[in-house]
């Protein structure tokens, strides 16, 4: 049954032939039988040819089988050829009319001819057996069929639009989920590349600060000069870690080495990066103000990312005097953080337009991340010298 199936829609033309060649057949005996002259049974036996025809090409010509139909439906009036079997041409192609996605007007033209076709068949060969009300229960009788088969067309022309629009809609939408995915990829590629460069430009600096001091003490104080290296060596196993924990993102199917990835820093682990800081030569006065609670985790992210840059800043363009100070406030409604040095103001001007580095993502990125927690920042100099950075963090991001 599924092979025959198949075939049937691998084969439609082929399938409607055959059944025009049974209907042809079945349809001459009748041909046959009828006692008329040879005139009207040649007119007669070309109409069923002409039929026939009509269910052979349906698929193919609809709307010219449905004219073609009309026409010898007109023509059996005219030359007195009575209804016959091979007259369920008609039915098919109503139905495949009104099932066909083409032109509306072929299908109200299909419906009109099949309502009105036993009424004119019975106009022209009355029923002499029955009376007026049998006459008009037979002709609404066979109207029926007519009718039906323009609804079954019309309802499954119907159904494949709906599906149409349904595949349709499910192949914007898988275009739509591709664009956001690639958005999203986007999106978490510049976070990676902020948190690269918040842990190049904070580690390597102080590296390079910890190296230049272990090589101006390496002869005359040995002891700080091993210090500083070993301050190298943590602070390089660091940033690998964090290094490591940010392009795993981009692996996909390798399984995760034991020990690679670190968690997110956090607001508690700013008191060792100030820590951190110090060992590197830079005096910072750290202080915090109000009741430390947990907040969400973008929040401490980006305040402890906000503090690295800041003090990076700092070590790299406020000269090798400068101090710096950071005051974390807790907030009833969020986390305020005031970063300020009193180094040289116009050397950060030209970190934030581009600066020594040549890249300036410094302050960019900072508004970015807060802008992402729903923050806000003020950055610029201090009057006098200096530099102050000043941010605001709300618990919940604005609408």
């Amino acid at each position: 049954m599924q092979r025959l199936y198949d075939f049937i829609r691998r084969h439609p033309t082929g399938v409607d032939s055959f059944w025009a060649v049974m209907l042809f057949g079945f349809s001459m005996l009748w041909v046959i039988q009828v006692p008329v002259g040879i005139g009207p049974r040649i007119s007669a036996a070309l109409i069923v040819l002409l039929l026939s025809l009509v269910v052979a090409l349906r698929r193919r010509m609809p709307e010219k089988m449905l004219i073609l139909a009309a026409v010898l439906g007109l023509a059996q009036l005219a030359l007195d050829i009575e209804v016959n079997p091979a007259d369920f041409a008609m039915l098919v192609i109503i139905y495949t009319v009104a099932a066909h996605d083409g032109s509306r007007w072929t299908s109200r033209l299909a419906l009109v001819g099949g309502l009105s076709a036993a009424t004119l068949a019975q106009v022209r060969w009355p029923e002499e057996t029955t009376g007026v009300g049998g006459r008009i229960l037979f002709t609404i009788f066979m109207t029926v069929p007519f009718a039906l088969a323009w609804v079954l067309g019309d309802s499954i022309r119907t159904r494949r639009e709906y599906f149409a629009q349904l595949e349709e809609r499910a192949t914007r939408l898988e275009k739509e989920r591709e664009a956001q995915s690639k958005v999203a990829v986007a999106a978490e590629r510049a976070r990676i590349a902020r948190e690269l460069h918040d842990v190049v430009a904070h580690n390597v600096s102080v590296m390079v600060v910890q190296a230049d001091g272990a090589a101006y003490v390496l002869d005359a104080a040995p002891d700080q000069a091993k210090q500083a290296l070993e301050t190298i060596s943590s602070t390089g196993r660091q940033a690998l870690a964090e290094m490591r924990r940010l392009l795993g993102v981009l692996r996909t199917g390798d399984a995760p080495e034991s020990g690679e990835y670190v968690p997110q820093p956090d607001v508690q682990q700013i008191e060792d990066l100030v820590e951190q800081v110090r060992s590197a030569g830079l005096t910072v006065d750290f202080k915090i103000e109000g009741t430390p609670r947990p907040l969400p985790s973008g929040v401490e992210l980006t305040a402890y990312r906000i503090v690295q840059e800041a003090l990076t800043n700092t070590r790299k363009h406020g000269g090798p005097e400068a101090g710096a100070s950071v005051r974390l406030v807790y907030f009833d409604d969020g986390l305020g953080l005031l970063v300020e040095d009193d180094g040289r103001g116009s050397a950060h001007e030209l970190y934030e337009d581009g600066g020594a580095d040549g890249r300036g993502h410094g302050l960019i990125g900072m508004r970015e991340r807060i802008g992402m927690v729903g923050g806000t920042l003020d950055a610029g100099p201090r009057p006098g010298g200096g530099f102050r950075i000043s941010a605001l963090l709300p618990l919940k991001p604005a609408h």
